[in-house]
């Protein structure tokens, strides 16, 4: 029976607080109104004004400056082996004239 009675008070003990000279009293805050603070007004946005931009359209902007610098270079390539394509002007020297 003692051990019925001791697992009796623990569970009951289980949900409520503890006790003890370390447990700091319980304090209720005076029921005073709450006072709110109303939220800054913050104009909108547009979207040249935002700095951050999608990952994906950096990506291909770099792949468009990419392959504009890399049209130059291969008509050069090409130009050095007799083959003539590509832009007439290279570096504002005409080439390509035959």
């Amino acid at each position: 029976m003692p051990n019925t009675t001791r697992l009796r008070t623990l569970l009951l003990r289980l949900p409520l607080p503890a006790v003890g000279r370390h447990r700091a009293p319980e304090s209720r805050p005076s029921a005073s109104p709450v006072q709110t603070v109303p939220a800054p007004r913050v104009p909108a946005l547009s979207g040249e004004a935002v700095g951050l931009v999608h990952p994906y359209l950096v990506a291909h902007e770099r792949r468009q400056e990419a392959q504009r610098q890399r049209v130059p270079r291969r008509a050069l390539l090409l130009a050095s082996h007799g083959v003539g394509i590509g832009p007439r002007l290279i570096h504002r020297v005409e080439v390509g004239r035959a």
